[in-house]
């Protein structure tokens, strides 16, 4: 996913907004940042979508009210694609945070632009990327440092992983550690390799999961006992719900003997 052609070389980006002072601000701060290399620019979604079939890209970034479709509804096709570029919104509204990171954006910016906090968006997705390429190993394993002493995490040996910020924090049998990996890219990273994100906050691993449970209006995961010896129950956003129950169906091998 998100994948630059080879190591070293610059984003390509494609900047949507229905306003034309918004979008030309946007193109311009986008092609000062020196880790874009190529930018395009669309007001509609729909023009967004024929750029889109000529100009692969590795992110959109991306206003949300807009005529036609809106942002988020264009957010939710590209999560569809076979290698879906990774999405930062740009936005006035400050309430739509949540429903953004449901639909899995790498971040969420508000209006007026800021550059530094641009630049800081920019470096997220060239981090999430340079975190998926190396690694390819069905073993892999992730080095932990920890007061000066670094140790080595199994991936098998991991259930969930919950975000923490620019970090992640794994969870494994005989307790948890932090790394500096964001969420969005041990996502892209695992997903072949039997993990599904099932909550902005949350990956799990599914041959970890007994069973899915029921909450008021909503759908919590069970998990095996963690570090702690205690069950884990982790909350699943609506919109995964469909996919979480068909993987754990057609769950990979590998997922389920890897331990």
């Amino acid at each position: 996913m998100w994948a630059i052609e080879e190591a070293g070389a610059r984003l390509r980006v494609l900047a949507v907004d229905d306003e034309k002072p918004a979008l030309d601000e946007l193109v311009h701060l986008l092609r000062a940042q020196p880790e874009i290399g190529e930018v395009h620019g669309a007001d509609d979604a729909t023009t967004a979508l024929r750029l889109l079939r000529a100009h692969p890209v590795d992110a959109v970034f991306l206003d949300i009210n807009m005529p036609g479709l809106d942002g988020m509804e264009l957010a939710g096709i590209l999560s569809e694609f076979a290698n879906p570029p990774a999405v930062v919104f740009v936005t006035a509204h400050d309430d739509r945070a949540v429903s953004a990171f449901d639909l899995g954006a790498v971040d969420y910016l508000l209006k007026p632009l800021r550059e530094e906090r641009l630049a800081a968006a920019v470096r997220r997705i060239v981090d999430s990327q340079a975190a998926i390429r190396p690694h390819r190993d069905p073993n892999e394993v992730i080095p932990v440092e920890l007061g000066g002493v670094t140790t080595f995490v199994h991936r098998s040996t991991v259930t969930w992983v919950e975000a923490d910020g620019d970090y992640a924090r794994l969870h494994t049998g005989t307790g948890s550690h932090l790394v500096r990996i964001p969420l969005s890219a041990l996502e892209a990273r695992w997903r072949d390799a039997g993990f599904l994100r099932v909550h902005r906050s949350y990956l799990v691993a599914l041959w970890s999961v007994t069973g899915l449970r029921t909450v008021g209006t909503g759908t919590v995961v069970c998990l095996r006992a963690d570090g702690s010896g205690d069950a884990v129950e982790l909350p699943v956003s609506r919109r995964q719900v469909r996919e979480l129950k068909q993987r754990l169906v057609h769950a990979p091998p590998q997922a389920r003997t890897e331990r």
